[in-house]
Protein backbone atom coordinates (compact mmCIF):
# COMPACT_ATOMS: atom_id res chain seq x y z
CA UNK A 1 0.00 0.00 0.00
CA UNK A 2 1.25 3.51 -0.85
CA UNK A 3 2.55 5.72 1.95
CA UNK A 4 0.83 8.74 0.45
CA UNK A 5 -2.06 8.62 2.95
CA UNK A 6 0.37 8.93 5.86
CA UNK A 7 1.29 12.49 4.82
CA UNK A 8 4.67 12.28 6.51
CA UNK A 9 6.07 15.64 7.53
CA UNK A 10 9.58 16.58 6.45
CA UNK A 11 11.00 15.90 9.93
CA UNK A 12 9.17 12.57 10.12
CA UNK A 13 10.65 11.51 6.79
CA UNK A 14 14.15 12.35 8.04
CA UNK A 15 13.56 10.61 11.36
CA UNK A 16 12.22 7.49 9.63
CA UNK A 17 15.46 7.23 7.64
CA UNK A 18 17.62 7.98 10.70
CA UNK A 19 15.98 5.23 12.74
CA UNK A 20 15.83 2.64 9.98
CA UNK A 21 19.36 1.47 10.72
CA UNK A 22 20.20 0.26 7.23
CA UNK A 23 20.67 3.56 5.34
CA UNK A 24 24.06 5.20 5.79
CA UNK A 25 25.76 7.84 3.73
CA UNK A 26 27.03 11.31 2.88
CA UNK A 27 25.27 14.62 2.33
CA UNK A 28 27.28 17.13 0.27
CA UNK A 29 25.75 20.54 -0.46
CA UNK A 30 27.12 23.53 -2.34
CA UNK A 31 25.53 26.93 -2.81
CA UNK A 32 22.62 27.45 -0.39
CA UNK A 33 23.62 26.19 3.03
CA UNK A 34 23.47 22.71 4.46
CA UNK A 35 19.72 22.66 4.70
CA UNK A 36 19.19 18.96 3.99
CA UNK A 37 21.78 17.92 6.56
CA UNK A 38 20.28 20.34 9.08
CA UNK A 39 16.87 18.70 8.85
CA UNK A 40 18.34 15.24 9.41
CA UNK A 41 20.26 16.42 12.46
CA UNK A 42 17.30 18.30 13.92
CA UNK A 43 15.02 15.29 13.44
CA UNK A 44 17.19 13.27 15.86
CA UNK A 45 19.06 10.00 15.53
CA UNK A 46 21.19 11.24 12.65
CA UNK A 47 24.15 9.13 13.78
CA UNK A 48 22.17 6.17 12.49
CA UNK A 49 22.16 7.44 8.89
CA UNK A 50 24.82 10.15 8.37
CA UNK A 51 28.45 9.21 7.87
CA UNK A 52 29.58 12.67 6.72
CA UNK A 53 28.23 16.09 5.74
CA UNK A 54 30.20 18.75 3.91
CA UNK A 55 29.93 21.98 1.95
CA UNK A 56 32.81 23.36 -0.09
CA UNK A 57 31.74 26.95 -0.83
CA UNK A 58 35.14 28.29 -1.80
CA UNK A 59 35.95 27.48 -5.43
CA UNK A 60 39.55 26.60 -4.63
CA UNK A 61 38.46 24.09 -2.03
CA UNK A 62 35.73 22.77 -4.31
CA UNK A 63 38.16 22.32 -7.20
CA UNK A 64 40.65 20.58 -4.91
CA UNK A 65 38.01 18.07 -3.87
CA UNK A 66 36.02 17.54 -7.07
CA UNK A 67 38.27 18.90 -9.81
CA UNK A 68 37.87 22.04 -11.90
CA UNK A 69 34.51 22.69 -13.55
CA UNK A 70 33.44 25.09 -16.32
CA UNK A 71 30.18 25.65 -14.40
CA UNK A 72 29.65 24.98 -10.72
CA UNK A 73 25.86 24.75 -10.92
CA UNK A 74 25.51 22.06 -13.57
CA UNK A 75 24.61 18.45 -14.10
CA UNK A 76 28.29 17.68 -14.73
CA UNK A 77 29.28 19.11 -11.35
CA UNK A 78 26.57 17.13 -9.59
CA UNK A 79 27.78 13.88 -11.16
CA UNK A 80 31.35 14.69 -10.14
CA UNK A 81 30.20 15.17 -6.55
CA UNK A 82 28.23 11.92 -6.54
CA UNK A 83 31.12 9.98 -8.09
CA UNK A 84 33.69 11.30 -5.62
CA UNK A 85 31.62 10.92 -2.46
CA UNK A 86 30.23 7.49 -3.33
CA UNK A 87 33.71 6.18 -4.10
CA UNK A 88 35.00 7.43 -0.75
CA UNK A 89 32.04 5.95 1.08
CA UNK A 90 32.60 2.53 -0.44
CA UNK A 91 36.36 2.63 0.06
CA UNK A 92 36.11 3.49 3.74
CA UNK A 93 33.04 1.56 4.88
CA UNK A 94 32.27 -1.32 2.50
CA UNK A 95 34.44 -3.87 4.32
CA UNK A 96 33.24 -2.77 7.73
CA UNK A 97 29.48 -2.73 7.15
CA UNK A 98 28.75 -3.26 3.43
CA UNK A 99 26.88 -6.54 3.94
CA UNK A 100 24.20 -4.92 6.13
CA UNK A 101 24.10 -1.33 4.88
CA UNK A 102 22.39 0.45 2.01
CA UNK A 103 24.92 3.19 1.20
CA UNK A 104 23.81 6.51 -0.25
CA UNK A 105 25.20 9.88 -1.27
CA UNK A 106 22.97 12.91 -1.60
CA UNK A 107 24.45 15.97 -3.33
CA UNK A 108 23.24 19.31 -4.57
CA UNK A 109 24.82 22.28 -6.30
CA UNK A 110 22.56 25.32 -6.41
CA UNK A 111 22.48 29.08 -6.76
CA UNK A 112 19.92 30.81 -4.57
CA UNK A 113 18.86 34.45 -4.59
CA UNK A 114 21.86 36.58 -3.71
CA UNK A 115 22.41 39.98 -2.16
CA UNK A 116 24.32 41.16 -5.23
CA UNK A 117 21.31 41.47 -7.49
CA UNK A 118 18.43 39.65 -9.18
CA UNK A 119 19.10 36.09 -10.23
CA UNK A 120 17.03 33.01 -10.88
CA UNK A 121 17.40 30.48 -8.11
CA UNK A 122 17.97 27.01 -9.51
CA UNK A 123 20.08 23.96 -8.99
CA UNK A 124 20.80 20.27 -9.45
CA UNK A 125 20.05 17.67 -6.80
CA UNK A 126 20.70 13.95 -6.86
CA UNK A 127 21.05 10.78 -4.85
CA UNK A 128 23.07 7.66 -5.60
CA UNK A 129 21.97 4.78 -3.41
CA UNK A 130 21.71 1.04 -2.90
CA UNK A 131 18.16 -0.27 -2.68
CA UNK A 132 19.53 -3.27 -0.76
CA UNK A 133 22.95 -4.15 0.73
CA UNK A 134 25.65 -5.10 -1.81
CA UNK A 135 23.44 -4.03 -4.73
CA UNK A 136 24.69 -1.98 -7.65
CA UNK A 137 23.78 1.70 -7.06
CA UNK A 138 20.69 3.40 -8.44
CA UNK A 139 20.31 7.12 -9.02
CA UNK A 140 17.79 9.96 -9.16
CA UNK A 141 18.74 13.32 -10.68
CA UNK A 142 16.47 16.38 -10.67
CA UNK A 143 16.76 20.01 -11.67
CA UNK A 144 14.82 22.53 -9.58
CA UNK A 145 13.90 26.18 -9.87
CA UNK A 146 13.06 28.20 -6.76
CA UNK A 147 10.35 30.85 -6.85
CA UNK A 148 10.59 32.30 -3.33
CA UNK A 149 11.73 35.94 -3.32
CA UNK A 150 13.93 35.64 -0.23
CA UNK A 151 17.19 33.73 0.09
CA UNK A 152 16.22 32.18 3.42
CA UNK A 153 12.94 30.86 2.05
CA UNK A 154 14.73 29.37 -0.95
CA UNK A 155 17.15 27.60 1.37
CA UNK A 156 14.31 26.20 3.43
CA UNK A 157 12.50 24.98 0.33
CA UNK A 158 15.64 23.25 -0.92
CA UNK A 159 16.05 21.48 2.40
CA UNK A 160 12.52 20.11 2.20
CA UNK A 161 12.91 18.97 -1.42
CA UNK A 162 16.22 17.28 -0.57
CA UNK A 163 14.63 15.28 2.24
CA UNK A 164 11.70 14.42 -0.03
CA UNK A 165 14.14 13.18 -2.68
CA UNK A 166 16.08 10.97 -0.26
CA UNK A 167 12.87 9.54 1.21
CA UNK A 168 11.42 8.89 -2.26
CA UNK A 169 14.56 7.02 -3.31
CA UNK A 170 14.19 4.60 -0.41
CA UNK A 171 10.42 4.15 -0.55
CA UNK A 172 8.96 4.79 -4.02
CA UNK A 173 11.19 2.93 -6.46
CA UNK A 174 8.25 0.75 -7.51
CA UNK A 175 5.72 3.61 -7.45
CA UNK A 176 6.92 6.21 -9.98
CA UNK A 177 3.83 8.40 -9.70
CA UNK A 178 4.20 8.62 -5.93
CA UNK A 179 7.90 9.36 -6.38
CA UNK A 180 7.04 12.36 -8.57
CA UNK A 181 4.31 13.87 -6.42
CA UNK A 182 6.23 13.38 -3.16
CA UNK A 183 9.06 15.64 -4.33
CA UNK A 184 7.03 18.74 -3.45
CA UNK A 185 5.43 17.46 -0.24
CA UNK A 186 5.09 20.33 2.28
CA UNK A 187 6.67 22.86 -0.09
CA UNK A 188 4.30 23.05 -3.08
CA UNK A 189 4.64 23.94 -6.74
CA UNK A 190 4.26 27.66 -6.06
CA UNK A 191 7.69 27.60 -4.39
CA UNK A 192 9.55 24.86 -6.28
CA UNK A 193 9.50 23.74 -9.89
CA UNK A 194 11.02 20.40 -10.89
CA UNK A 195 11.63 20.66 -14.64
CA UNK A 196 13.81 17.59 -15.12
CA UNK A 197 13.84 14.13 -13.53
CA UNK A 198 15.85 11.06 -14.45
CA UNK A 199 16.15 7.74 -12.66
CA UNK A 200 18.42 4.78 -13.34
CA UNK A 201 19.54 1.55 -11.75
CA UNK A 202 18.10 -1.69 -10.37
CA UNK A 203 15.85 0.01 -7.81
CA UNK A 204 13.54 1.17 -10.59
CA UNK A 205 13.31 -1.83 -12.89
CA UNK A 206 11.94 -1.08 -16.38
CA UNK A 207 10.91 2.50 -15.54
CA UNK A 208 10.64 4.84 -18.56
CA UNK A 209 12.04 8.29 -17.78
CA UNK A 210 9.81 9.89 -20.41
CA UNK A 211 6.72 8.79 -18.49
CA UNK A 212 8.20 10.17 -15.27
CA UNK A 213 8.86 13.49 -17.03
CA UNK A 214 5.28 13.52 -18.33
CA UNK A 215 4.02 13.05 -14.76
CA UNK A 216 5.92 16.21 -13.78
CA UNK A 217 3.71 18.17 -16.18
CA UNK A 218 0.54 16.24 -15.38
CA UNK A 219 0.88 16.91 -11.64
CA UNK A 220 1.95 20.54 -12.02
CA UNK A 221 5.59 20.25 -10.90
CA UNK A 222 6.55 21.97 -14.16
CA UNK A 223 4.78 23.22 -17.25
CA UNK A 224 7.01 21.68 -19.91
CA UNK A 225 9.44 18.81 -20.41
CA UNK A 226 11.69 17.98 -23.32
CA UNK A 227 13.01 14.82 -25.02
CA UNK A 228 15.88 14.28 -27.44
CA UNK A 229 15.39 12.27 -30.65
CA UNK A 230 16.93 9.32 -28.79
CA UNK A 231 14.30 9.63 -26.04
CA UNK A 232 16.60 11.13 -23.42
CA UNK A 233 14.98 13.53 -20.95
CA UNK A 234 16.55 16.96 -21.46
CA UNK A 235 16.86 19.95 -19.15
CA UNK A 236 15.26 22.90 -21.00
CA UNK A 237 17.81 25.59 -20.08
CA UNK A 238 20.66 23.41 -21.37
CA UNK A 239 18.91 23.12 -24.76
CA UNK A 240 17.42 26.60 -25.15
CA UNK A 241 19.98 28.91 -23.52
CA UNK A 242 20.67 31.88 -25.83
CA UNK A 243 19.34 30.03 -28.92
CA UNK A 244 16.71 30.97 -31.47
CA UNK A 245 13.67 28.69 -31.23
CA UNK A 246 11.34 27.37 -33.93
CA UNK A 247 8.41 25.28 -32.74
CA UNK A 248 5.53 23.45 -34.41
CA UNK A 249 2.52 22.37 -32.37
CA UNK A 250 0.50 19.32 -33.33
CA UNK A 251 -1.10 16.09 -32.19
CA UNK A 252 1.36 14.02 -34.31
CA UNK A 253 -0.97 11.05 -34.12
CA UNK A 254 0.73 10.04 -36.33
CA UNK A 255 3.37 12.43 -37.70
CA UNK A 256 2.32 13.23 -41.28
CA UNK A 257 3.99 14.48 -44.43
CA UNK A 258 2.13 17.75 -43.86
CA UNK A 259 3.73 18.13 -40.41
CA UNK A 260 7.19 17.53 -41.82
CA UNK A 261 6.73 19.78 -44.84
CA UNK A 262 5.45 22.61 -42.62
CA UNK A 263 8.53 22.42 -40.42
CA UNK A 264 10.97 22.00 -43.29
CA UNK A 265 9.69 25.04 -45.19
CA UNK A 266 9.43 27.18 -42.07
CA UNK A 267 12.95 26.22 -40.97
CA UNK A 268 14.39 27.40 -44.28
CA UNK A 269 12.61 30.76 -43.93
CA UNK A 270 13.52 31.09 -40.26
CA UNK A 271 17.22 30.52 -40.94
CA UNK A 272 17.10 33.29 -43.56
CA UNK A 273 15.82 35.89 -41.08
CA UNK A 274 18.31 38.77 -40.71
CA UNK A 275 18.22 38.46 -36.91
CA UNK A 276 19.37 34.83 -37.10
CA UNK A 277 22.63 35.28 -38.93
CA UNK A 278 25.32 33.28 -37.06
CA UNK A 279 22.81 32.30 -34.35
CA UNK A 280 22.27 28.80 -33.03
CA UNK A 281 18.82 27.39 -33.75
CA UNK A 282 16.69 24.83 -31.90
CA UNK A 283 13.81 23.20 -33.79
CA UNK A 284 11.05 21.62 -31.70
CA UNK A 285 7.84 19.65 -32.09
CA UNK A 286 5.38 20.39 -29.28
CA UNK A 287 2.33 18.53 -27.94
CA UNK A 288 0.08 20.01 -25.26
CA UNK A 289 -1.15 18.06 -22.26
CA UNK A 290 -4.66 19.10 -23.36
CA UNK A 291 -4.11 17.14 -26.55
CA UNK A 292 -2.72 14.11 -24.71
CA UNK A 293 -5.79 14.15 -22.42
CA UNK A 294 -8.29 14.79 -25.24
CA UNK A 295 -9.82 11.32 -24.90
CA UNK A 296 -9.94 11.30 -21.09
CA UNK A 297 -7.28 9.58 -19.03
CA UNK A 298 -3.65 9.73 -20.06
CA UNK A 299 -2.73 6.83 -22.35
CA UNK A 300 0.93 6.05 -21.70
CA UNK A 301 1.30 3.86 -24.80
CA UNK A 302 -0.20 6.56 -27.01
CA UNK A 303 2.12 9.20 -25.54
CA UNK A 304 5.23 7.05 -25.99
CA UNK A 305 4.19 6.21 -29.55
CA UNK A 306 4.06 9.89 -30.47
CA UNK A 307 7.42 10.67 -28.89
CA UNK A 308 8.96 7.60 -30.55
CA UNK A 309 7.66 8.61 -33.98
CA UNK A 310 8.97 12.15 -33.65
CA UNK A 311 12.31 10.92 -32.39
CA UNK A 312 12.52 8.39 -35.22
CA UNK A 313 12.61 11.24 -37.74
CA UNK A 314 15.13 13.21 -35.69
CA UNK A 315 12.85 15.64 -33.84
CA UNK A 316 13.29 17.07 -30.34
CA UNK A 317 9.91 16.96 -28.60
CA UNK A 318 8.32 19.24 -26.00
CA UNK A 319 5.29 18.34 -23.90
CA UNK A 320 3.75 21.47 -22.41
CA UNK A 321 0.85 22.62 -20.29
CA UNK A 322 0.47 25.85 -22.30
CA UNK A 323 -2.71 25.70 -24.39
CA UNK A 324 -2.32 29.37 -25.42
CA UNK A 325 0.58 30.23 -27.69
CA UNK A 326 1.46 33.44 -25.83
CA UNK A 327 2.16 31.37 -22.71
CA UNK A 328 4.36 28.98 -24.71
CA UNK A 329 6.33 31.93 -26.09
CA UNK A 330 6.72 33.34 -22.56
CA UNK A 331 8.11 29.99 -21.45
CA UNK A 332 10.82 30.10 -24.13
CA UNK A 333 11.61 33.67 -23.11
CA UNK A 334 12.84 32.35 -19.76
CA UNK A 335 15.85 30.93 -21.54
CA UNK A 336 16.51 33.06 -24.60
CA UNK A 337 16.24 36.59 -25.96
CA UNK A 338 16.73 35.41 -29.53
CA UNK A 339 14.01 35.21 -32.17
CA UNK A 340 11.13 32.75 -31.71
CA UNK A 341 9.19 31.27 -34.61
CA UNK A 342 5.90 29.38 -34.32
CA UNK A 343 4.78 27.14 -37.18
CA UNK A 344 1.08 26.49 -37.73
CA UNK A 345 -1.62 25.82 -40.31
CA UNK A 346 -4.54 28.01 -41.32
CA UNK A 347 -6.87 26.12 -38.99
CA UNK A 348 -4.63 26.77 -35.97
CA UNK A 349 -4.25 30.44 -36.92
CA UNK A 350 -8.04 30.74 -36.74
CA UNK A 351 -7.88 29.34 -33.21
CA UNK A 352 -5.27 31.94 -32.24
CA UNK A 353 -7.75 34.67 -33.26
CA UNK A 354 -10.66 33.17 -31.34
CA UNK A 355 -11.47 35.56 -28.50
CA UNK A 356 -13.02 32.90 -26.27
CA UNK A 357 -9.55 31.65 -25.30
CA UNK A 358 -8.66 35.00 -23.75
CA UNK A 359 -11.78 35.75 -21.71
CA UNK A 360 -9.84 35.36 -18.44
CA UNK A 361 -7.28 37.98 -19.46
CA UNK A 362 -8.10 41.49 -18.33
CA UNK A 363 -7.02 42.83 -21.71
CA UNK A 364 -8.55 40.00 -23.71
CA UNK A 365 -7.10 39.16 -27.11
CA UNK A 366 -5.18 42.46 -27.25
CA UNK A 367 -3.28 41.51 -24.10
CA UNK A 368 -2.51 38.04 -25.46
CA UNK A 369 -1.17 39.46 -28.73
CA UNK A 370 0.88 42.06 -26.89
CA UNK A 371 2.46 39.40 -24.73
CA UNK A 372 3.09 37.01 -27.61
CA UNK A 373 4.66 39.51 -30.01
CA UNK A 374 6.51 41.55 -27.40
CA UNK A 375 9.93 40.84 -28.86
CA UNK A 376 11.06 39.13 -32.07
CA UNK A 377 8.27 36.57 -32.49
CA UNK A 378 6.86 35.48 -35.85
CA UNK A 379 4.11 33.05 -36.86
CA UNK A 380 4.81 31.03 -40.02
CA UNK A 381 1.54 29.97 -41.63
CA UNK A 382 1.25 26.91 -43.89
CA UNK A 383 -1.25 27.30 -46.76
CA UNK A 384 -4.36 25.18 -47.28
CA UNK A 385 -6.34 24.12 -50.33
CA UNK A 386 -9.88 25.56 -50.49
CA UNK A 387 -11.55 22.13 -50.55
CA UNK A 388 -9.58 21.01 -47.48
CA UNK A 389 -10.44 24.33 -45.83
CA UNK A 390 -14.15 23.78 -46.49
CA UNK A 391 -13.93 20.27 -45.07
CA UNK A 392 -12.33 21.74 -41.95
CA UNK A 393 -15.16 24.28 -41.63
CA UNK A 394 -17.66 21.45 -41.77
CA UNK A 395 -16.24 20.24 -38.45
CA UNK A 396 -17.11 23.59 -36.83
CA UNK A 397 -13.86 25.54 -36.37
CA UNK A 398 -13.57 27.87 -33.44
CA UNK A 399 -13.09 30.91 -35.64
CA UNK A 400 -16.75 31.20 -36.56
CA UNK A 401 -16.37 29.89 -40.13
CA UNK A 402 -14.45 32.85 -41.61
CA UNK A 403 -13.81 32.82 -45.35
CA UNK A 404 -11.00 34.29 -47.45
CA UNK A 405 -11.18 38.03 -48.03
CA UNK A 406 -11.79 37.36 -51.68
CA UNK A 407 -12.84 34.45 -53.85
CA UNK A 408 -10.13 31.84 -54.17
CA UNK A 409 -9.88 29.78 -57.32
CA UNK A 410 -10.14 26.02 -56.93
CA UNK A 411 -6.50 25.61 -57.92
CA UNK A 412 -5.29 28.45 -55.65
CA UNK A 413 -4.42 28.32 -51.96
CA UNK A 414 -5.74 29.95 -48.83
CA UNK A 415 -2.86 31.72 -47.10
CA UNK A 416 -2.29 34.09 -44.22
CA UNK A 417 -2.57 36.93 -46.74
CA UNK A 418 -6.08 36.20 -48.04
CA UNK A 419 -7.61 34.69 -44.89
CA UNK A 420 -10.43 36.58 -43.21
CA UNK A 421 -10.85 36.90 -39.44
CA UNK A 422 -13.76 38.31 -37.44
CA UNK A 423 -14.56 41.87 -38.67
CA UNK A 424 -13.64 43.57 -35.39
CA UNK A 425 -10.21 41.87 -35.44
CA UNK A 426 -9.28 42.69 -39.04
CA UNK A 427 -7.32 45.83 -38.20
CA UNK A 428 -5.33 43.93 -35.56
CA UNK A 429 -4.69 41.11 -38.02
CA UNK A 430 -3.64 43.57 -40.74
CA UNK A 431 -1.27 45.27 -38.29
CA UNK A 432 0.45 41.96 -37.51
CA UNK A 433 0.74 41.11 -41.20
CA UNK A 434 2.12 44.55 -42.05
CA UNK A 435 4.75 44.28 -39.30
CA UNK A 436 5.68 40.76 -40.41
CA UNK A 437 4.66 39.16 -37.14
CA UNK A 438 2.64 36.79 -39.32
CA UNK A 439 4.19 35.43 -42.51
CA UNK A 440 3.19 32.97 -45.22
CA UNK A 441 5.16 29.76 -45.57
CA UNK A 442 6.39 29.44 -49.17
CA UNK A 443 7.53 26.41 -51.10
CA UNK A 444 4.94 24.00 -49.71
CA UNK A 445 4.96 20.63 -51.44
CA UNK A 446 1.73 20.46 -53.49
CA UNK A 447 1.61 16.68 -53.03
CA UNK A 448 1.04 17.18 -49.30
CA UNK A 449 -1.71 19.79 -49.59
CA UNK A 450 -4.48 17.33 -50.44
CA UNK A 451 -4.74 15.82 -46.96
CA UNK A 452 -5.57 16.85 -43.45
CA UNK A 453 -3.75 15.33 -40.49
CA UNK A 454 -6.90 14.21 -38.71
CA UNK A 455 -7.80 12.00 -41.71
CA UNK A 456 -4.77 9.75 -41.31
CA UNK A 457 -5.47 8.02 -37.98
CA UNK A 458 -8.93 6.62 -38.90
CA UNK A 459 -7.49 5.15 -42.08
CA UNK A 460 -4.57 3.66 -40.13
CA UNK A 461 -6.89 2.03 -37.61
CA UNK A 462 -9.25 0.78 -40.32
CA UNK A 463 -6.44 -1.04 -42.12
CA UNK A 464 -6.63 1.24 -45.19
CA UNK A 465 -3.11 1.02 -46.60
CA UNK A 466 -3.48 4.46 -48.16
CA UNK A 467 -2.42 6.03 -44.87
CA UNK A 468 1.18 4.99 -45.51
CA UNK A 469 1.49 7.51 -48.34
CA UNK A 470 0.49 10.32 -45.99
CA UNK A 471 3.30 9.86 -43.47
CA UNK A 472 7.11 9.75 -43.74
CA UNK A 473 8.41 6.31 -44.74
CA UNK A 474 10.31 5.95 -41.45
CA UNK A 475 7.13 6.62 -39.49
CA UNK A 476 5.14 4.06 -41.49
CA UNK A 477 7.84 1.45 -40.87
CA UNK A 478 7.86 2.16 -37.12
CA UNK A 479 4.06 2.08 -36.83
CA UNK A 480 3.87 -1.28 -38.58
CA UNK A 481 6.85 -2.79 -36.77
CA UNK A 482 5.48 -1.91 -33.32
CA UNK A 483 1.73 -1.86 -34.03
CA UNK A 484 1.50 1.73 -32.81
CA UNK A 485 -1.69 3.79 -32.53
CA UNK A 486 -3.99 0.79 -33.03
CA UNK A 487 -2.36 -0.44 -36.24
CA UNK A 488 -3.08 -4.13 -36.76
CA UNK A 489 -6.05 -4.19 -34.39
CA UNK A 490 -8.55 -4.51 -37.25
CA UNK A 491 -6.69 -7.45 -38.76
CA UNK A 492 -6.24 -9.13 -35.39
CA UNK A 493 -9.96 -8.94 -34.53
CA UNK A 494 -11.41 -9.23 -38.00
Amino acid sequence: MSEKKELLTTNRKALTINLDGTHYGTIAEIGAGQEVARIFFQAGGASGSIAKTMSAYDMTFSDAIYGKAPRYVSRERLHTMLDHEYRLLRERLADKRGDRTRFFVFADTVVAKSFKGPNDGHGWMGIRFQHEPLAEPSEIIIHVRMWDRENLLQQQALGIVGVNLIHAAFHYGTDPQQLVTSLVDFVGTDRIEVDMLRVSGPAFGPCDNRLLALRLVQHGLTNAVMFSPAGEVLQPSEVLHHKAVLVERGSFRPVTNVNVDMLSCATAQFRAEPMLQDKELVVLMEITMKNLLAEGDLDAADFLARVDMLGHIGCTTVISNYPEFFRLVSYFRRYTKEMIGVVMGIDTLLEVFNEKYYEKLEGGILESMGRMFKHAVKLYIYPMRPDIFDRHLAHGPAGGAPRPDQAVAADALITARNLSVAPKLRHLYAHLLENQNIDCIVGANPDHLNSFSRDVLPRLKAGDSGWEKLVPAKVAELVKARNLLGYGATTATG
